[in-house]
């Protein structure tokens, strides 16, 4: 449990998501599914009762294009679209987190990631160290040696210092690493040829992206198979390397409806507009008994 003020930053969107398609069906009496519902209000109660956050805010993607769809038309192309059972319960979740006395953000021109980096950034100029709830390894770029990365769904919590041991390079070298290597889940080209081991290589020796690029003559003299074609890889996909970066940092500036980090402190949830809502939406008696765990853990 933290016992001094702390902000937790939570991945709703990819909780949502994944909820909605590991956890087995749950309906309402209408037909209605609520399994991803009841996963984030799992996930929720569970945040209560290990953490006690002072503050804490929850990020959703919004559909749609955004900003870095700008860039790249085809970031994200290979998705398939959301069906209409979860676009529902996104819509939901979000009411839920409102209710239960959690700030919670979503932006037609940023995405979940990008609202947590700015989170992260305006607590760390505050001076509260930040807890990230998720289990998307771009998000562990925004990492300093005060917060924390609590993977919910293995239950695993990792330092600063343990990102390196566990990716293989440091929050710094994130966006460059995924920028040299891609990403088949966003449609991120990286770099053909560049795998996880080669990335590693590369940021090892010379740090940064960029300093992979000053220094590309020596690539082909490094100790590894295939070295010289790496080399020529590199040299001729530099420009889609730094559109990589582009597409891999994460904004950490985006505009917020949120004038200070005080904003954020925990609210009690509101049990009666939750027994209003669970009616109108036809929830049963399971989502209310969360909810009231989760009172009860803001209470006690």
């Amino acid at each position: 449990m933290l016992e001094r003020a702390t902000v937790c930053a939570l991945d709703v969107s990819f909780f949502t998501f994944r909820a909605y398609h590991a956890l087995p069906p749950l309906n309402t009496s209408a037909g209605l599914p609520t399994n991803a519902i009841h996963g984030v209000a799992n996930m929720l109660e569970k945040l209560w009762r290990l953490h006690k956050p002072s503050h804490a805010a929850a990020a959703f993607d919004l559909p749609g294009p955004t900003f870095r769809n700008e860039i790249y038309p085809a970031y994200k192309a290979n998705r398939e679209p959301a069906p209409v059972e979860l676009k529902r319960q996104f819509a939901l979740c979000r009411e839920i987190c409102t209710a239960l006395g959690l700030s919670q953000f979503g932006s037609s021109r940023f995405e979940a990631d990008d609202i947590i980096g700015t989170l992260t950034f305006r607590a760390r100029a505050a001076g509260l160290p930040v807890t990230i709830v998720s289990r998307d390894k771009d998000l562990t770029q925004l990492l300093s040696q005060a917060d924390t990365y609590w993977d919910a769904v293995a239950d695993v919590r990792y330092a600063y210092g343990d990102i390196e041991e566990r990716f293989g390079v440091i929050p710094e070298r994130m966006a460059d690493f995924l920028a040299l290597t891609g990403d088949a889940v966003d449609n991120i080209p990286g770099v053909p040829g560049v795998g996880r081991k080669t990335a590693q290589r590369l940021l090892k020796h010379f740090d940064t992206l960029d300093g992979v690029f000053e220094n590309i003559d020596a690539v082909a003299k490094l100790k590894f198979r295939g070295a010289s074609f790496v080399a020529d890889s590199l040299r001729e996909h530099r420009e889609t390397a730094f559109l990589s970066r582009r597409l891999t940092a994460i904004a950490c500036d985006m505009p917020l409806p949120v004038s200070r980090i005080g904003d954020l402190r925990r609210q009690a949830p509101d049990l009666a507009t939750l027994d209003t809502f669970c009616e109108a939406q036809g929830f049963g008696r399971m989502l209310r008994e969360q909810a009231r765990r989760i009172h009860s853990r803001h209470v006690g």
